[in-house]
């Protein structure tokens, strides 16, 4: 009977050509070990898809399986299940693990293997479940477990350079599916229709744009109607009706990275008091970005644009926090959570961190000018103020239309 291995290793190939420069990742995991020793920690075993990827270039598909990423003093390797062939090894930045499903546990074993007992051992407790961090305990024994997701998070805030670069061109391609948007919308289509143009467009010109990565994740959220109530109300087949409300929502996707478009629109025509509100929300958006600079907090900015609203008896309205970062982020992975602008965070903004300003006004069904009024721009914090990398128009002279 041949014995079928608990982990081996699967370089299947060659190297895909990563996302960022050697450079790039190694800085990365320098900046990684610098938090490990401060830490007293020997390694760190991440699970979450937005770490794996921010320090390897591997962004995994779980299909119920875990992976990680373990990283030591000197060494470091993905851990990916035998489903995935050698794609995970192609995909990330040094060597991967693979284990296989012959055996239940395999994937600890694996991670084992890399680090033996007794260590320190950095973890990720706002990801890793009570199931698996039962399983670290009885598989490494570790002498410590000290999370290490508020360190990293406040890592990942602050892009580098080719983040930045990534970051800006994402930003053009929401632009696009933005167009390709607006000249689908007309009376009679339904929100599928328009969000599936604008997806095309974005994919066609993310393939354009970047031709060595991976094509997955992008999407459009286009709402209509009482569908604009909520941020991330999902598509439907509702036809659009002259005096619609609309709201625009373009998400292009590059090596996990997530980029936005954020607009409202109406079909052919607005009424009076929906204006009134369209334009009270502009000018709390353009109010925003004026407050986006080095050396102010995430909850000062929000208490100014609360204040800003309570003058115009529209605060009750409004529906969530007025942006947040940018970077490895997805709708079902990542989020910088220290970096929103919401009244109980008060990070202070510096360059090189990436946030959106957003406010949303959600009207009540049955008031005059119902619906959900939403624009986003993402700007990038400079040396003195910020830089606005996101240039479709909102607006009503750009957005009646069909």
């Amino acid at each position: 009977m041949t014995l079928r291995p608990e982990t081996y290793r699967f370089h299947n190939g060659e190297k895909a050509t990563a996302q960022f420069s050697t450079s790039e990742y190694e800085s990365r995991l320098a900046g990684l070990r610098r938090i490990m020793a401060a830490a007293n920690v020997d390694a760190a075993v991440f699970t979450s898809m937005h770490s794996i990827a921010y320090y390897s270039g591997f962004l995994y598909c779980a299909f119920g399986r875990p992976y990680a990423l373990v990283v030591t003093a000197r060494d470091h390797a993905t851990i990916s299940a035998g489903i995935d062939g050698g794609q995970p090894w192609r995909r990330c930045f040094g060597d991967n693990v693979t284990y296989t499903d012959w055996k239940r546990d395999n994937f600890w074993r694996a991670v084992s293997s890399m680090i033996g007992q007794n260590s320190a051992i950095g973890y990720e407790a706002d990801h890793l479940t009570l199931d698996q961090h039962d399983k670290l305990k009885n598989f490494l024994s570790p002498s410590s477990m000290i999370n290490l997701s508020h360190e990293v998070m406040q890592q990942r805030m602050h892009k580098s350079a080719a983040e930045l670069a990534l970051i800006k061109a994402a930003a053009k391609i929401a632009d696009i599916g933005g167009y390709a948007i607006r000249d689908t919308v007309k009376q009679g289509a339904r929100e599928i229709d328009v969000a599936i143009a604008g997806r095309d467009a974005m994919e066609i010109a993310i393939a354009a744009a970047f031709p060595n990565a991976e094509y997955r994740d992008t999407w459009v959220w286009f709402q209509s109607g009482i569908n604009t109530d909520g941020a991330h109300n999902p598509v439907t087949s509702r036809a659009l009706q002259a005096g619609d409300i609309l709201s625009l929502n373009s998400f292009p996707m590059i090596s996990g990275y997530y980029t936005a478009l954020e607009r409202t629109m109406f079909v052919k025509e607005v009424d009076a008091a929906s204006l009134l509100i369209w334009k009270a929300n502009i000018a709390a958006h353009e109010y925003g970005m004026s407050l986006l600079k080095p050396g102010v907090s995430c909850s000062s900015v929000t208490q100014k644009i609360n204040a800003f609203l309570q003058e115009r008896d529209l605060l009750q309205y409004r529906s969530f926090g007025y942006g947040h970062s940018f970077g490895i982020l997805s709708h079902y992975y990542g989020r910088e959570a220290g970096l929103e602008l919401r009244e109980d965070v008060d990070t202070v903004l510096r360059p090189g961190m990436v946030v959106s300003m957003e406010p949303m006004l959600t009207i009540p069904q049955g008031k005059p000018g119902a619906g959900g009024y939403r624009e986003h721009d993402i700007l990038i914090i400079t040396d003195d103020g910020h830089e606005n990398i996101t240039h479709y128009p909102y607006g009503p002279d750009f957005n009646i239309v069909g």
